[in-house]
């Protein structure tokens, strides 16, 4: 039985690699797509006129233009226009300023199907897209984020290439910086995963029952430490975390200033979560008592893959909201075929644009994520002690 499921896994490898040929030709990569002036304009706070004042005064990069004479921005001639508009008196860059921690926004649940790293990937682009300095990092094993940002775990990442390597307990531990990847995507770098993240859930427990132990063998420092050696070149990190309460999550969730917990608003989403809250509850303690970090700037519950029309799920969102009041995100991340119909090319609705769908489908999407990742961002800010860029 270990042949056959070898095999299968071999052939499906082989057909994923062949899809992604196809999708992405000629040297099988993602990138990403042009910008609209007036998504440009949207992007930078200013209006589409003053943006095309600006081109044809030669201020700034040279926009695209196709047959029609429509400009077009690359995210990269976006972040440039940024730097020119603050010398014009315009807002400075969205970015950390002297005294601002890194945030890093861990994502959690250990219920498959409540829209983790979806929310993850569509978190990280839109703050990308926004001026800040991101890091995506997997922890989950099935590396689907990775996947995402166009890698594929079997073919795409060696040995030694994940955050394992910075985590690990033994002489081939590397730099978190020597793991970082770019993606297509302007300011937006990754650490993939693939299955060699398993290593860490069996090195630790190993370790844990030794009875000599030194502060770096504690599984709760080492990520914090990682992100730490890198911390001048973030503004914010993701974290993917895998559907699973191991030490992994553990790591992430002590190293996070902020926690979102995906939920879906079923009742037996709502049971599972009940049984993660208790669990983490307690093994969460104990960390704090062995000398845990657990000093949060926030920690929001997210509704995902929500139908407004849908009275059961209405009526849950309306028990959450009772119980845990301004803890649960005022904007869902609704369910969306948009979304859903960019996932099956492995892109996100923000890479493949409004082309792509009716107007109404795609703009009721998208106003969903932005809604989302609008009030996560503001709490960053926040936790900033700013309420603007």
């Amino acid at each position: 039985m270990d042949t056959l499921i070898s095999q299968d896994a071999q052939a499906l490898s082989a057909q994923l690699a062949l899809l992604r040929n196809r999708i992405f030709p000629p040297v099988a990569q993602k990138s990403l797509r042009r910008f609209s002036s007036g998504e440009a304009a949207a992007l930078l706070q200013i209006s589409d006129s003053y943006l095309r004042q600006l081109a044809l005064a030669g201020e700034g990069p040279a926009p695209a233009k196709s047959s029609g004479g429509r400009r077009a921005y690359t995210l990269e001639q976006i972040n440039e226009l940024r730097g020119l508009l603050r010398g014009k008196g315009r807002p400075a860059l969205p970015r950390r300023r002297p005294g601002d921690h890194l945030q890093v926004l861990a994502v959690a649940n250990f219920k498959g199907g409540s829209g983790k790293t979806t929310t993850s990937v569509h978190l990280a682009q839109y703050l990308a897209f926004q001026g800040y300095r991101v890091l995506a990092l997997d922890l989950d094993p099935q590396a689907s984020l990775s996947a995402l940002f166009g890698y594929q775990p079997e073919l795409d990442i060696g040995e030694n290439e994940t955050i394992y390597a910075a985590l690990r307990y033994d002489r081939q531990q590397r730099p978190l910086r020597e793991v970082i990847r770019p993606t297509y995507i302007d300011g937006l770098h990754i650490v993939p995963a693939n299955l060699e993240l398993h290593e860490f859930e069996h090195d630790t427990p190993r370790l844990l029952a030794q009875s000599e132990r030194s502060r770096e063998t504690l599984f709760f420092t080492r990520l914090t430490e990682a992100l730490a050696s890198v911390e001048a070149d973030y503004d914010v990190v993701v974290i993917d975390c895998p559907p699973q309460l191991g030490f992994l999550t553990l790591a992430a969730l002590c190293a996070a200033t902020g926690v979102l917990i995906t939920v879906h608003p079923q009742m037996l989403d709502i049971a599972s979560m009940c049984q993660f809250l208790l669990m983490t509850a307690d093994l969460l303690a104990v960390v704090r008592q062995a000398g845990g970090n657990l000093d949060y700037d926030f920690l929001r519950y997210l509704v995902t893959r929500y139908e407004p029309q849908d009275g059961p799920q209405t009526q849950v969102v309306g028990f959450l909201r009772s119980l845990f009041g301004a803890r649960v995100l005022t904007n869902p991340m609704v369910k969306s075929t948009a979304i859903s119909d960019a996932g099956l090319t492995k892109q996100t609705l923000y890479e493949v644009g409004p082309q792509n769908f009716s107007r109404d489908t795609y703009n009721r999407a998208a106003e969903a994520l932005d809604a989302v990742n609008g009030e996560i961002r503001q709490l960053m800010l926040q936790a900033w002690g700013r309420t603007s860029r």
